[in-house]
């Protein structure tokens, strides 16, 4: 790997790590003040919100200007964010200012590997990227319930300045405070990226003509007969995977009778085996074989409904393992292929900034389904019900549309693929 791909990996995980420990600061922080049940499992919804409406724009700006400058700003949006929550500021907002860093973060984490490195080594670097984000959630999930948990919170609560009265009180707040720091060690990770060299490509004067800009590429991954297959599978596994994480705490209280601090850690096992899955695809699978995973989603789906059977955590544990497995196994060759299309089509920021769009439109609206139904007495097993039989036949659909395609357009679809052998061997 070229130098600086490993200040982007670390400048990535902390950043991530801060991200998901702040999520269950955030959601213990309702619980205190007694929120309803549909403003928790707003929290994740609303993080996408600007994913969603910034789309547009971010990829552009992510093209514009060394993107190692552009996550560092992104990271400082986060800071604030964090302070707000800290202070004050009710958390779904100020979770929603968090998000807003997130996704002018994103296309620049991205869009950095396809500037950096060849495209034979772009699902190896999915790999490592993909594997050290869900570590961060691991570790993320399991920090921030052990921040806010009986052995962490009373000794960071007892922590004192001379000369100031803080008004940091409970062990949300006191976690809160912790993360802050994870954010600053990102953004000095992030000021030590080096710059890739790449030509920019400058911002228009009236940024409001990026609008028709961005519907074409996004249009373009749309009609492109690999992109299309890519971008769905991975609009669904995301959209899916975003708001498991919640579902699952809601879950392990349900089924289990767990706290939230005990309830992290099943989330993060859930990211460990995605995790393994990912590892284990950048090492086994190359950009031509990600059309062929697709099966691996229906059984997915079909994994999650047997979540509703479990009610003992030596089940849940292993089985959580392989659910997050399969998805990790997946959606690793199905990002660096839909990346080396983008990026062929479009340039990487822009195409990274419209599977964002995607992915978390995906997440928003099927966490304001779960939040609508959660206000109207949904329980959590209809919930992942619901969310098992979704990705069992979409997945289905998906995978149809290929053998479509295969069938209809055979030559093209041969031709694209043949392009990814090129580019995976030559690099």
């Amino acid at each position: 790997m070229k130098r600086g791909f490993f200040t982007i990996m670390a400048a990535q995980f902390f950043s991530s790590l801060a991200d998901n420990a702040l999520f269950v600061a955030a959601v213990q922080l309702l619980r205190d003040a007694h929120a309803a049940e549909w403003q928790q499992a707003s929290l994740v919804p609303l993080f996408a919100l600007f994913y969603v409406v910034l789309a547009p724009f971010v990829g552009a700006v992510a093209d514009a200007w060394p993107k190692g400058q552009v996550m560092l700003v992104s990271n400082a949006i986060k800071i604030v964010g964090c302070l707000m929550m800290l202070f004050g500021g009710h958390p779904l907002l100020a979770y929603a200012i968090v998000g807003l860093g997130a996704a002018a973060y994103s296309p620049a984490k991205y869009g950095i590997l396809t500037e950096l490195l060849p495209a034979s080594q772009l699902v190896k670097a999915n790999g490592w990227i993909e594997g050290l984000t869900i570590a961060s959630i691991i570790l993320g999930v399991l920090l921030g319930g052990q921040l806010i948990g009986p052995n962490i919170a009373p000794w960071l609560l007892a922590w004192d300045l001379p000369l100031l009265d803080s008004s940091i009180d409970t062990p949300p707040e006191a976690a809160i405070c912790a993360l802050v720091l994870l954010y600053f060690a990102a953004a000095w990770f992030n000021n030590r990226i080096p710059d890739t060299g790449v030509e920019m490509r400058p911002l228009p004067r009236n940024p409001m003509v990026l609008l028709p800009d961005f519907w074409r590429c996004n249009g373009s991954l749309w009609r492109d007969k690999l992109g299309q297959i890519s971008l769905s599978t991975t609009t669904l596994f995301w959209g899916v995977s975003g708001n498991l994480r919640y579902i699952v705490l809601a879950w392990a209280g349900a089924a289990l009778g767990y706290t939230v601090t005990q309830a992290s850690t099943l989330v993060g096992v859930v990211a460990l085996g995605t995790a393994v899955g990912a590892v284990v695809a950048s090492v086994r699978c190359r950009l031509e074989d990600a059309p062929r995973l697709m099966t691996l989603g229906i059984g997915m789906g079909l994994l999650v409904l047997l979540l509703n059977l479990i009610d003992n955590v030596w089940l849940a544990a292993p089985f959580l393992v392989l659910l997050g497995g399969l998805g990790g196994y997946l959606v690793v060759p199905m990002n660096a292929l839909l990346q080396h299309r983008g990026h062929n089509l479009m340039g990487a920021g822009r195409s990274i900034a419209v599977q964002n769009f995607n992915e978390q439109a995906c997440i928003l609206v099927l966490g304001g389904l779960y939040a609508w139904a959660t206000g109207e007495g949904v329980s959590a097993f209809g919930a992942i019900s619901g969310f098992g039989i979704l990705v069992a036949v979409l997945m289905w659909r998906i995978q149809v549309w290929h053998a479509s395609n295969l069938r209809v357009h055979g030559p093209e679809v041969e031709h694209l693929l043949q392009i990814a052998r090129d580019d995976s061997a030559h690099g």
